[in-house]
């Protein structure tokens, strides 16, 4: 039990940040963010043994945790009710931030991939891969055809495997 609390303590000590820094550019708000944070650690823990490394680093795996769990706590009833209940300031404030990309260069480390990717193709592949908007919400809400949104999506991505030879 030991070794256990010592693999876990190493592995919030190491990756906290990094994940803390994907969660919060979905959930923006910074309790519940801590709290998609402390689920993200118990997801992890419990399903360590179904990490396989021949898959990917477990820095990808456990990203992916925390972005899916993030994006689950913005489709959650208490998140649209925090959203409600957010004073027009803070709205306003997310508003003005709302399509400048918001990828943590320090926490995975994207910066210089994805410096060959156009504006448009790093503000949608932000909104959709750190902030959870699907394509069809991209398109409705910034009034941008959805065949433009997959379009620009689709070659940013495939710049993207091109850089990581995949």
């Amino acid at each position: 039990m030991q070794k256990d609390r010592k693999a876990l303590e190493y592995l919030y000590d190491h990756y906290s940040a990094a994940l803390f820094g994907i969660i919060s550019r979905i959930v923006p708000a910074e309790e519940m963010a801590q709290e998609v944070l402390q689920d993200c650690f118990l997801k992890i823990w419990d399903n360590i043994k179904s990490f396989d490394p021949v898959k990917g680093k477990l820095f990808t795996w456990m990203a992916k945790i925390a972005r899916n769990l993030a994006i689950d706590k913005t489709r959650s009833r208490d998140f649209k009710s925090q959203l409600k209940s957010d004073s027009p300031e803070d709205y306003s404030l997310m508003e003005k931030n709302h399509f400048e990309p918001s990828i943590n260069s320090e926490a995975i480390d994207v910066k210089d991939i994805v410096s060959g990717l156009n504006q448009d193709q790093k503000q949608l592949i932000d909104l959709m891969y750190f902030r959870g908007y699907t394509q069809a919400e991209i398109s409705k809400e910034f009034d941008i055809p959805l065949g433009t949104v997959k379009s620009k999506v689709r070659l940013g991505m495939n710049k993207l495997r091109s850089i990581f030879n995949i």
